[in-house]
């Protein structure tokens, strides 16, 4: 929505921060917003020249880096998952480490560990694929329970804690996990409390013809020389230090009073539906809020509207309900339950 679509004529709007007795302190500028925004189209247009025909899904996935969270990519074999991931880390220039999830994974591979140093008799502690800006958790739902919850507190707390110690993490720091159906052979599902702390859900599904087509050129033709491979070709588009800057800014989005109370009426919508066993919890709210803000930075705004809400909420929320087994005999899901509520629920 527009700032000039955003109010009713005669009636100001309380989110539009025109009609504030006052800016707040270190509130995101109009030109902050602008530029955010061209940065952030730049990115998703060079990814979009690698992972042909998703320009919504790499629009998702830089809105989850600036909202300061992590994406799950849930979807078959071979839609370009993964490619997606390295791409996103190419185009910002990023640091990128890929840790391949299997059933024998264990935490230690994933957070790193002690090892002891003969030379100098002491233990010296050697950090795991985690300590990187992109992390590409591939498969994530292949290994157990156990190895998925070394990254509970790293995604949460952005550190590592191991035999009493504390590493603090880059910056900035995103997961961006994929993720098999559970039908699929040798897969788990992943705990809640592992779902919960993914800001965003999204799939891939197939690509259009003519995007498949590109794709199919693209990635069986001749590689350029001094090139390994397709992800060679992609361009630099900002840097990690400027992302975590703009990832602070967008914070500084403006989500008035009657967005915030707005969206506390959604997540209390979700937990009191007969057809939900578990709604949005808190972290929830605030994912979405986060995502609101970073939906507004990317239309080059400096505050949230609702539809800032109803274009996030989906991605956002979608993962994280867990339907009655009465519901799901009939064939409910969860995406209808989020449309639901979001359409039953008033504004204001």
């Amino acid at each position: 929505m527009t700032q000039d679509a955003a109010s009713v004529e005669g009636s100001p709007d309380p989110w539009d921060p025109q009609n504030r007795a006052h800016e707040a302190d270190g509130a995101l500028s109009g030109s902050e917003a602008r530029e955010i925004a061209a940065e952030a189209k730049s990115v998703v247009e060079e990814i979009a020249t690698i992972v042909e025909g998703k320009d919504e899904v790499a629009r998702i996935a830089v809105l989850v880096l600036l909202a300061g969270g992590h994406l799950l990519i849930e979807d078959i074999p071979g839609v370009g998952k993964t490619m997606l991931a390295k791409s996103l880390a190419a185009a910002l220039g990023a640091e990128r480490h890929r840790i391949q999830f299997t059933p024998d994974l264990l935490p230690g591979d994933v957070t790193g560990a002690s090892v002891f140093n003969q030379a100098t008799s002491e233990f010296e502690f050697r950090p795991g694929a985690v300590f990187t800006q992109i992390l590409l958790a591939d498969e994530i739902n292949r290994a157990s329970p156990k190895t998925q919850s070394a990254l509970l507190e790293a995604m949460e707390e952005r550190q590592v804690s191991v035999d009493g110690e504390t590493f603090p993490l880059a910056e900035p720091f995103m997961v961006v996990a994929t993720a098999n159906p559970v039908e699929m052979e040798g897969t788990y599902r992943l705990p809640e409390a592992q779902r919960d702390r993914f800001l965003a859900q999204t799939t891939m599904g197939y690509p259009v013809a003519s995007a498949e087509a590109r794709m199919l050129a693209a990635q069986s033709g001749p590689v350029r020389e001094g090139d390994h491979d397709l992800l060679d070709t992609v361009t630099e588009r900002t840097t990690p230090e400027r992302i975590a800057a703009h990832a602070r800014a967008v914070r500084s989005v403006y989500a008035s009073p009657t967005i915030l109370a707005y969206v506390v009426r959604l997540a209390e919508a979700t937990r009191s539906h007969p057809q939900v066993t578990l709604g949005a919890s808190p972290r929830a709210a605030v994912h979405l809020v986060r995502a609101a803000k970073a939906n507004a930075a990317l239309d080059a705004r400096t505050f949230v509207t609702p539809q800032d809400v109803a274009d996030v909420i989906m991605p956002v929320w979608r993962h994280r309900m867990h339907l009655t087994p009465q519901a799901l005999s009939r064939g409910a899901s969860a995406g209808e339950l989020v449309d639901q509520v979001l359409r039953s629920t008033p504004q204001s």
